[in-house]
């Protein structure tokens, strides 16, 4: 089994991180392979509609979106995580994931998704919201804990801190390796996966 951790701050060893990093301790102590991927500082362009990965299942814009779609499918699990920046996620986490899941539900469904949150105080809840929000149209079992899966504090330090907020990480990556290992049993056992109609689309304005 393989999880992968995006780290979508542009701090490649900073709060978000230090959160990703406490949730891999506990995939590792349990045998899951896990890999950070880090989305870094680089610009990250907004999906241009051009349905060009429609036809070749690659984006037009070949940057991180191409190197982390060809994880995809070895990939088991996922947990995205990201800054809280005026009470949203991230510029650079937000036009990367509406790209990596813009016609992409068959890559992504029946595989489990967490996202976490870090904020100095306030904003968590709506970014939370927002990013589970790309799980929830892609048919994708969404990983809960004990409580909401954020962290507080303006350093890593101040995260590490955060005894509440730790415990909660930890308990999702519980909670996560529990349910990869329930749909490896289902596997085994010869339990299909849900068989999908053909997908109606209903417009709300007709002539």
């Amino acid at each position: 089994m393989k999880v992968l951790l995006v780290n979508g701050s542009p701090k490649p060893n900073g709060c978000t991180y230090t959160a990703l990093m406490e949730m891999e301790k506990v995939f590792k102590d349990n045998g899951v392979d896990t890999e950070i991927f880090q989305l870094g500082n680089k610009p990250i362009a907004g999906c241009i509609g051009c349905n060009n990965c429609s036809k070749t299942g690659k984006c037009f814009l070949n940057d991180v979106v191409n190197e982390f779609l060809e994880k995809v499918p070895e990939t088991d699990g996922f947990v995205f995580g990201s800054p809280v920046h005026f009470a949203s996620a991230s510029g650079s986490i937000t036009s990367f994931m509406d790209r990596i899941f813009y016609g992409r539900s068959k890559l992504f469904e029946n595989k489990p998704a967490t996202a976490i949150v870090s904020c100095r105080r306030g904003g968590a809840s709506s970014t939370f919201d927002q990013l589970n929000k790309y799980f929830s149209i892609s048919s994708m079992p969404i990983v809960t804990s004990q409580y909401w899966n954020m962290v507080h504090g303006n350093t890593p330090d101040e995260v590490r801190k955060d005894l509440e907020g730790m415990q909660t990480l930890r308990t999702l990556a519980n909670n996560m390796i529990w349910l990869l290992k329930c749909i490896d049993v289902g596997k085994k056992e010869g339990i299909l996966y849900p068989e999908r109609e053909d997908i109606v689309r209903t417009n709300f304005i007709t002539v």
